[in-house]
């Protein structure tokens, strides 16, 4: 996936970002997810029976209960707090100063405007101020940011505000450069166009090391 090298927002007329938290009732997480699967395959039958669909046909009948326990289980399962990674932290104890780059980390997200697929791939960095993060772990949290309904510029900030927690450092970056389904395949229905969104902070605001992130990622000044 070529990346510009002037990172920038393109956004469609429907992408509006409407804050940095996942809007969320505060009743949430009192049913249990078997219920929530419930609830969903009932309400997913009758629109499937709206549509004009046979569910009497084998192809389709179990459609509502596969759909429900994807979303609950798989898809949407960053909703929950409680799925969110253990982070495992080690000391730095070999004095590695530099940035570490976690490239091409895959995304599969959700636009929370339409419920199609945000398909991407994400770029992290950070520079340790002692501890060191287990390399997978930045891949389970990209993970778990994304396994909800979202807009690409709060995904990029969610990811990065985790990962400062987590390590506790400021130095981080974040790129995310994704195609939206809501794009490519309804509306404009424009196949080209990618969305590319960034967020720096601590030493990576300086436009050095801003730079090198960038170059070691494969951008180009």
């Amino acid at each position: 996936m070529n990346i510009c090298a002037e990172a920038v927002e393109i956004l469609d007329d429907d992408h509006i970002s409407t804050g940095l938290n996942t809007p969320m009732l505060e009743n949430a997480f009192l049913m249990s997810d078997a219920e929530k699967i419930a609830i969903i395959e009932r309400h997913f039958k009758k629109i499937m029976t709206v549509l004009g669909l046979d569910l009497s046909d084998d192809s389709l009948k179990n459609t509502p209960k596969r759909v429900a326990k994807m979303y609950v289980e798989e898809v949407f399962s960053g909703l929950n707090p409680a799925n969110k990674p253990a982070i495992s932290l080690f000391k730095n104890s070999y004095s590695y100063n530099e940035m570490l780059i976690e490239k091409n980390i895959t995304l599969y997200s959700y636009c929370e405007h339409h419920f199609v697929p945000i398909i991407g791939k994400v770029h992290v960095a950070y520079i340790s101020n002692g501890a060191v993060i287990g390399l997978s772990k930045i891949n389970r949290l990209v993970q778990f940011y994304a396994k909800r309904p979202q807009v690409q510029e709060r995904l990029t900030q969610q990811i990065a505000n985790g990962l400062r927690d987590a390590i506790g450092t400021k130095d981080v970056a974040v790129m995310i450069d994704a195609e939206h389904l809501c794009v490519a395949s309804r509306g404009i229905k424009d196949t080209n166009s990618n969305t590319i969104t960034v967020s720096y902070s601590g030493k990576f605001e300086n436009e050095k090391t801003k730079a090198e992130f960038l170059s070691l990622i494969n951008c180009t000044k």
